[in-house]
């Protein structure tokens, strides 16, 4: 077994009896099948398509078959995916306004083909009404298209925050390495934090972001301090103890966190985390609260971020965070109509 200081530093592997996998270099595996069936749902079901002749809307997902996992290798990232899916849609021809329904079949989305490439199979029931069988056909599968896309990206982005582990480099490498921010990040002034059990030093960024929210201070306030609307914009069960010392986890266990001071629709601060971060290291996340008359905006400072992560972290505040609860907010308006 190499030794600590010796040969290529990504080989470096700690004499352990318990074998632990450092830093993530063997091969591990994270089972995404559950989470694509939610997603692949999210991104399909509700696509609308019109022209002239006529109106289509993919209905639900009927049949999904097949599974999707991630694996991490040597730093990288391997996805295995294999879909065989059924969606349901129905249509009205404008000028005689004829209803009509049919399937849209994908019989086999994996990773050996491109998305241009996936065979889809649009079928309608007996009957006239080809006219919405054409659209479907042509703009119908477009749209589709799209949406797997989107599947593929956030399976590569929002699945896979924080899996890859940073390796060891030889002492002061990472404080000699120069980082250079990019928006309104910035890496942090303060000496990096170290794993003790492994000796790993990890440079850290401090994110900055700003969003403003149809809602008062009050109501987003409670968004993130109630279990039941946390629940509702992540789409997962999670552990919500809103008090000084009170556990968080969201998101299936991907993110968990301690609320360390909260000041009612006003401030919120947590110690927050990735599970695949190594062991301990959290992040400082610092979430302010400002009334804009009927808006309220939000300023996030999230310090502590590996650089490793930096991206991914972004991303998981936009895309899992802020774009849900817009969702969230404006299906309680349209509710409330």
């Amino acid at each position: 077994m190499a030794k600590w200081g010796q040969g290529d530093p990504r080989w470096i592997v700690e004499e352990r009896a318990d074998a632990t996998n450092v830093n993530n270099w063997h091969w591990t595996e994270r089972d995404a099948t559950s989470w694509s069936k939610r997603k692949l749902k999210e991104v399909l079901e509700g696509l609308v398509v019109e022209d002239e002749a006529g109106r289509c809307e993919i209905g639900d997902l009927k049949h999904v078959e097949g599974e999707a996992s991630c694996n991490s290798r040597k730093g990288k990232l391997i996805f295995f995916y294999e879909w065989n899916l059924r969606l349901s849609w129905k249509g009205t021809v404008k000028e005689s306004g004829e209803k009509h329904k049919g399937s849209v079949e994908i019989p086999n989305l994996s990773e050996e083909n491109e998305v241009d490439d996936t065979e889809i199979n649009v079928s309608k029931k007996k009957g006239e009404g080809d006219v919405l069988k054409d659209l479907m056909r042509t703009e119908g599968t477009t749209k589709v298209r799209e949406a797997l896309r989107d599947y593929l990206k956030a399976l590569k982005t929002e699945f896979t925050l924080g899996m890859i582990l940073p390796t060891k480099a030889p002492v002061g490498q990472e404080l000699a390495t120069e980082h250079k921010p990019s928006g309104s990040t910035v890496q942090d002034p303060v000496t990096p934090q170290c794993l003790d059990m492994v000796g790993v030093k990890i440079p850290t960024v401090r994110i900055h972001m700003r969003e403003v929210f149809n809602s008062p201070a009050d109501e987003l306030y409670s968004i993130f301090t109630k279990k039941e609307l946390v629940q509702k914009f992540s789409k997962c069960p999670a552990v919500i103890e809103a008090e000084k010392g009170g556990k968080l986890q969201m998101f299936e266990g991907c993110v968990s966190g301690e609320y360390t001071e909260l000041v009612p629709s006003q401030r919120i601060v947590l110690k927050w985390r990735c599970r695949s971060w190594p062991d301990e290291h959290y992040a400082t996340v610092a979430l302010t609260f400002q009334d804009l008359a009927a808006q309220s905006e939000l300023e996030l400072e999230c310090k502590g971020v590996p650089v490793a992560h930096e991206e991914s972290t972004r991303q998981c505040w936009k895309k899992q965070y802020f774009e849900e609860i817009h969702i969230l907010l404006q299906q309680s308006k349209d509710t409330m109509i």
